[in-house]
């Protein structure tokens, strides 16, 4: 960060602090919001020159965020303030608040009580975009479902070695829910989102954040993917499931890792076979 002169750190203050003074405060400050004024003595932004302002308003923040001088829960100086801080008008300003809300950085709110607060970390960017990507083309379902495969492998390795006895738990839990589910004949989809959220709680099992993330992106793609296919039901996944857990509970990696892709790779032939099948149809409908 390059740090301003000290009488344009003063002016600053001082502007800072007249708007905060010309503003009514008509609601008190909700309790879990930090006190903006604490931020602002700690974070400072330097006038912006550049033609797109709001790019580089947006990595000012991002530095400020990257130094952990703005951290989550802090309130952004008002509106005002901060255009006068960059030296650029509100509606750039806005600019580059809404493409940092957009990447999942920060959280405008509206109201007395409102302004840009810093987000708390979350995977939302990420899976986000994988999921353009796929709706995009960039991902195609093949490189999907070979992702999928290499990645629960890191993952089942990694958590046959880190899980914890409620891990285990809630692993039969699920299949469990997922039998039941079966018997009773219930909607396709949610039998599928069963079957999915087995994965996810297969990636907490790491105790790997970036794995949970990743792992939340790729089922999130894999829902949208089974929904294009369309409904069509398959025996297997249960009982490769009871031998997953056989191996997982007993600590036996290497069969857990083996019985997993097995499956997955079975499932992923399916898959695009059925992908395939439904293009042909479609072809022959034109």
């Amino acid at each position: 960060m390059v740090e301003p002169m000290e009488h344009m750190r003063n002016t600053i203050v001082k502007r800072a602090e007249a708007a905060r003074a010309a503003t009514p405060r008509r609601h008190p400050v909700t309790p879990e919001l930090r006190d903006d004024s604490r931020v602002g003595s700690r974070v400072e932004f330097r006038r912006i020159r550049a033609p797109r302002a709001f790019e580089e308003i947006a990595d000012q923040i991002r530095k400020e965020l990257s130094d952990r001088r703005l951290r989550a829960g802090d309130r952004l100086p008002p509106e005002r303030a901060l255009a006068a801080q960059f030296g650029v008008s509100r509606n750039t300003l806005r600019e580059a608040l809404r493409s940092l809300e957009n990447a999942g950085l920060l959280r405008l709110r509206k109201g007395a009580t409102g302004g840009a607060f810093v987000r708390e970390s979350t995977g939302d960017a990420i899976i986000t975009g994988l999921r353009d990507m796929f709706h995009l083309g960039a991902i195609s379902p093949e490189h999907l479902t070979e992702a999928r495969v290499l990645i629960e492998s890191i993952a089942v390795r990694t958590a046959c070695e880190r899980a914890s006895a409620d891990d285990i738990a809630a692993l039969n839990a699920n299949i469990a829910a997922a039998e039941t589910a079966a018997r009773d004949k219930i909607d396709f989809y949610d039998q599928a989102a069963i079957h999915l959220e087995f994965h996810r709680i297969l990636a907490r099992a790491t105790k790997n954040p970036v794995m949970v993330i990743v792992m939340e992106a790729l089922v999130d793609v894999m829902q949208h993917f089974i929904r294009a296919i369309g409904q069509k039901r398959n025996p297997w996944v249960i009982p490769s499931r009871r031998r997953f857990m056989k191996h997982f509970a007993a600590g036996e990696s290497d069969a857990a890792v083996a019985e997993m892709e097995q499956h997955l790779e079975r499932l992923n032939r399916y898959y695009l076979s059925l992908l395939k099948e439904k293009d042909r149809a479609e072809a022959a409908d034109e």
